[in-house]
């Protein structure tokens, strides 16, 4: 109720300032139609809420205008769900993945207050509703062309049985719905004879009959995501006979094997998009039944397969469309990547990340035979030398993305040839690479330059880094992890040059301080911040990043041991974005803690060994903070906590994810080997 009253106020607060904007004497804005307040709200987008709350607080008339011009909503809070229909009347677009619990009742009557609006709906984070709450939604929803049930595991047949009314259904996404079977996707199949994009990944019980019934009743499918279901080739005949199918993903399919595959008789000619991944089994013979007819394939993805070969190579050569191919993690022969040189096509991407076999002398002949190359992958490409980048830089000039994360026999001076030749670059990945600062100098050139990732680069230094920050001024990310000559003095030219930021990792480094926060905080679109093992990091810094970056959405402080409930009040006051916070061996106590959880938006949150914290304080926090999906806890507050606490805060759409680690008193000084890229963003 508290939350509910919370929103009554923020619209009676928003209406009382735009009363007052309108008593303002020869107010300008009346002479606006709503018209033109139409389009300067198109121009707004969707992208910064901020933007579109200020708009409306100009005026009493704005105010209503952009209530009635909002197509596209994203609830922050369950809690809201029942006041949002009377300010937004017209909503098409539904994203409901910030609120964890969403019951039948909940989503009916969402569905009567848009029954004439809505027409896609996102429920791949929210739990709690059933056949019954999707059958109002599809009974009220006549228009609904789109609906996300991804990670739904509790949906049984009767939920697909629900969904199956939506007559004008477009696009289904079902991944993770364990429990439907075939008879469930049956009746998808001839209910939703419109869909033209169906995702069944890891839906475990769907087989050969349910792929079946989908591939003959829904003869409009455009894309089709099979993901590791127990499938055959009994099933691809008559998936391979739709003549609109363009893009079909079999990851991790076990019984789609060569013998299988070499029985099909057709194959699909539309196909733009093939996804084998993790499909063993199958090499060039049945890649080659697959693809005998599909002259307009443009992506290939092989990526974790069977060995390139001379013959894969081969098998490939007509495809003159073919701009993408993806073979990470496979095994590549040298014959393999010579039949490569012979393709008719001119590839965009390319991706070798963690290919045993890659070589300078047949890498250096297939870069000079696909001159238009755009992104290229070579992550762990361990044997490829000086002789490979200077191929690569003096063949592909149009480059805009190049990775080479551990490329550890190339030369600092192949590095230098990044910067003189492929000025183009928008992402360079260079982790656990041997570069300087001449390098940096050097790289700085690439002006268009967005994502930089130099982690466990132990030579950079700020001599280095200031170059990026005064010549690179479009960068958004920037990873620094344990990139240990980093100072405060080159994080400061950083933040003054690149005002777009949105994501930098400096975890691990003594010599980052306050100071450096401090000068970030002049980047309003910072939206990701990792100083997880910046001992000398307090709440100082991190209220100055607080106040100026509104838009934080994820912050992980772990082992800042010298940020305590001070850095939380600041972050609950001037952070109503952040969804995912790390806090481990921060020195915070129950009072911060419930500050934390009165941040609307917060989902995800990692508490281990915090000495400040009493089982109390973490309870309460818990039950305060009611947007949860996922919380990690040392194992010890399970036995503590009453039983009827977890699973209350469980029933509300959390998960517990307990851990039994022992407090680690010093960094591991080889804890980098351990390192692996990940996104930001990721849950």
């Amino acid at each position: 109720m508290k939350k509910l009253k919370n929103m009554e106020g923020e619209e009676e607060e928003d209406a009382a300032a735009a009363a007052a904007a309108d008593d303002r004497p020869n107010n300008p804005f009346d002479a606006l139609t709503e018209e033109i307040i139409h389009l300067i709200l198109d121009r707004l987008g969707d992208d910064d809420p901020l933007a579109h709350k200020s708009f409306s607080l100009a005026c009493k008339s704005f105010l209503s205008a952009e209530s009635r011009h909002r197509r596209s909503l994203r609830p922050r809070c369950s809690d809201l769900l029942p006041l949002i229909p009377r300010r937004y009347p017209f909503i098409s677009r539904l994203d409901l993945s910030l609120c964890p619990r969403v019951d039948d009742e909940a989503l009916a009557a969402l569905a009567r207050s848009w029954s004439s609006t809505l027409r896609s709906v996102d429920l791949s984070r929210s739990r709690f509703f059933g056949h019954a709450g999707l059958s109002s939604l599809v009974a009220n929803c006549a228009g609904l062309v789109e609906v996300d049930l991804s990670n739904a595991t509790q949906l049984t047949d009767g939920a697909a049985k629900a969904i199956a009314e939506a007559k004008n259904l477009e696009r289904l996404r079902m991944g993770r719905c364990k429990l439907i079977t075939d008879m469930g996707v049956g009746c998808i199949a001839v209910g939703c004879r419109k869909l033209t994009l169906l995702c069944l990944k890891w839906c475990l019980r769907v087989s050969d009959l349910g792929v079946g019934l989908i591939a003959m009743k829904c003869a409009d499918m455009r894309s089709l995501d099979l993901s590791y279901l127990p499938i055959t080739e009994k099933s691809l005949q008559p998936v391979l006979k739709l003549r609109n199918l363009e893009e079909l993903i079999l990851e991790g399919c076990p019984g789609v094997h060569d013998d299988g595959l070499a029985t099909l008789k057709e194959s699909c000619p539309s196909l733009k998009v093939l996804n084998l991944s993790n499909c063993q089994n199958v090499s060039y013979v049945g890649l080659s039944s697959l693809t005998s007819e599909a002259q307009c394939l443009q992506q290939l993805i092989l990526s974790y397969g069977s060995p390139v070969t001379a013959d894969l190579g081969k098998s490939l050569h007509k495809f003159s469309g073919l701009q993408v191919v993806r073979l990470d993690a496979c095994m590549v022969t040298c014959s393999g990547m010579k039949e490569m040189v012979n393709w008719s096509a001119c590839l965009k991407e390319l991706s070798l990340s963690k290919c045993v076999g890659v070589t300078d002398d047949c890498l250096s002949l297939l870069v000079q035979t696909q001159r238009e190359l755009r992104k290229l992958d070579i992550t762990c490409c361990r044997k490829i030398t000086y002789a490979s980048i200077n191929s690569i830089t003096s063949s592909c000039s149009s480059l805009c993305s190049l990775r080479m994360e551990l490329c550890t026999l190339v030369s600092t001076d192949a590095y230098l040839l990044i910067g003189q030749r492929c000025q183009n670059l928008e992402e360079l990945d260079l982790t656990d690479n041997d570069i300087d600062d001449e390098v940096l100098m050097s790289i700085s050139r690439c002006s268009k330059l967005r994502i930089l990732k130099l982690g466990i680069c132990l030579k950079v230094t700020d001599d280095g880094l200031k170059h990026i920050g005064r010549h690179c001024l479009s960068l958004t990310e920037l990873d620094l992890y344990r990139s240990m000559g980093i100072t405060d003095a080159s994080i400061a030219e950083i933040a003054l040059g690149c005002p777009a930021l949105e994501m930098i990792n400096m975890a691990y480094n003594e010599n980052v301080t306050d100071a450096a926060l401090i000068s970030l905080s002049k980047c309003p679109r910072l939206k990701a911040l990792e100083i997880r093992g910046c001992p000398y990091v307090s709440s100082i810094g991190l209220s100055a990043i607080a106040r100026g970056c509104r838009r934080l959405t994820l912050l992980d402080i772990k082992k800042c041991y010298n940020i305590n409930d001070n850095g939380m009040l600041s972050l609950a006051q001037f952070s109503p974005n952040l969804r995912q916070i790390n806090l481990s061996y921060c020195s915070v106590t129950d009072v911060g803690l419930l500050a934390l959880a009165s941040i609307n938006c917060l989902q995800i949150m990692t508490i281990l060994h915090v000495a400040g914290l009493t089982q109390s304080g973490l309870a309460a926090a818990l039950l305060a903070c009611r947007c949860l999906l996922k919380v990690k806890l040392h194992m010890s507050f399970k036995s503590s906590f009453p039983e009827s606490l977890i699973s209350y805060i469980e029933a509300r759409g959390c998960v517990f994810q307990w851990r039994d680690k022992v407090r680690q008193v010093e960094m591991d000084p080889k804890g980098w080997k351990l390192h692996m890229s990940k996104s930001p963003y990721g849950a």
